[in-house]
């Protein structure tokens, strides 16, 4: 029988899953997209992102790893081998910051091209992970 932990992260997952979803149908289409829409790939780059340190907060829990920040969120699931490029997370969530908190042309079009390049990858690639461990 599952243990609670294990079924809080794999509900979480679901929502993960979701999000990732419709952010990748917006990388998928990224070079055709209008103003106001490359601000809602941008919106759905930090929800998914959000939901993706949330998920691996709630996996690491289920592993026995008690951790409450998105940074030591991430500093445990580079330790733990669930992200292999702990560098490009911290800039991700530096990137949820900035855009959450301000606006500014040149940090619009750098974050974007983050979102549609490594941010996706990165965050293809814990999609992945996860999703071989259910």
């Amino acid at each position: 029988m599952e243990n609670l932990k294990e079924i809080r992260w794999k509900q979480r997952f679901t929502n993960f899953d979701k999000a990732f979803t419709l952010y990748s149908e917006g990388v998928t289409s990224a070079g055709t997209l209008n103003r106001l829409e490359k601000e809602g790939l941008i919106q759905r780059f930090e929800y998914t992102f959000e939901l993706s340190w949330k998920t691996m907060k709630d996996y690491l829990e289920s592993k026995g790893v008690s951790v409450d920040y998105p940074r030591d969120v991430l500093k445990e699931a580079f330790a733990h081998e669930l992200i292999a490029d702990g560098e490009v997370w911290m800039t991700m969530l530096d990137h949820r910051n900035l855009m959450s908190h301000t606006y500014d042309e040149d940090r619009f079009n750098e974050v974007l091209s983050y979102v549609v390049g490594k941010n996706f990858t990165v965050l293809n690639a814990l999609h992945s992970k996860l999703k071989s461990e259910l």
